[in-house]
């Protein structure tokens, strides 16, 4: 599995090297797909980097760019790698630098690897089963597993605010989601909310900086499969709102139900 999550890193590194070329360097045009999310050049030039890589393991992908890959074709796939190449367009768009690589590796449906880059940070989250999540910072470079770990913070990381926290997105913030933090200020008193792009929100509950992600709101598979396993491995639930279980993966549905990350 080290090996894997080897790859997964250098995938992830690599591809945030080629987007940030694309977002510091070059004007960049806008598309727009089937559903009018925003596609840049920099979506597909980290897919096929990704690709590349991943091919390596001779493990089938899942990827947003790949999205329209029948069930038919999945469904008996025991072993996956479910990509997002940039996950948080719009905020690439924006310029906000909240924006991230997304890799994960799934088996029977449980996601056992995660690897998120937030290259315009140079912050690099990853996670994988029987080693636990780790957050490492000024990385650009892949040298070695063994060196990553030696330097990178065992997550969660204790949170010195002790005000109760809830992470919220900058793009979505829905009715129910407003609803759900007031429910909580009856619970906790006052709450503070964050605002954040992309799976980032995954990430500060993993870390301890936030207490709650409520997500009230439509995602995909890949948008939260890497960051689950980041918050499992580091002691969170990210629980189905619908079946209040740990969400699964490569469903018929890529369509994520509402989700609790705590």
């Amino acid at each position: 599995m080290n090996q894997l999550l080897s790859i997964a890193i250098q995938a992830s590194l690599e591809a945030g090297k080629r987007i940030m070329d694309i977002y510091e360097n070059e004007g960049f045009e806008v598309d727009f797909k089937g559903d009018d999310s925003p596609l840049t050049k920099a979506d597909l030039a980290s897919h096929e980097i990704i690709m590349n890589f991943l091919k390596e393991t001779s493990i089938p992908v899942l990827s947003e760019e790949g999205r329209d890959l029948p069930y038919e074709e999945r469904k008996d796939w025991k072993q996956l790698w479910i990509v997002d190449p940039i996950d948080g367009t719009k905020e690439f768009i924006k310029r906000n630098g909240e924006f991230t690589v997304n890799i994960a590796l799934v088996n029977n449906q449980v996601p056992v690897i995660g690897v998120i880059y937030v290259p315009a940070q140079q912050e690099l989250y990853f996670a994988e089963k029987g080693i636990g999540s780790y957050k490492l910072s000024k990385i650009t470079k892949f040298s070695s597993l063994e060196k990553i770990l030696d330097s990178a913070n065992k997550l969660p990381i204790e949170k010195n605010n002790k005000q109760y926290t809830v992470v919220a997105s900058k793009s979505h913030l829905s009715p129910e989601t407003e609803e759900y933090i007031a429910s909580l200020e009856k619970e906790h008193g006052n709450v503070e909310t964050i605002s954040k792009g992309s799976s980032l929100k995954l990430c500060m509950v993993a870390e301890g900086k936030a207490d709650q992600y409520p997500r009230f709101a439509p995602t995909m598979e890949w948008d939260t499969a890497a960051g689950q396993a980041i918050c499992t491995y580091s002691g969170k639930n990210v629980l189905d709102y619908t079946t209040q279980k740990e969400m699964i993966y490569n469903r018929k549905n890529l369509l994520n139900n509402w989700f609790l990350v705590k």
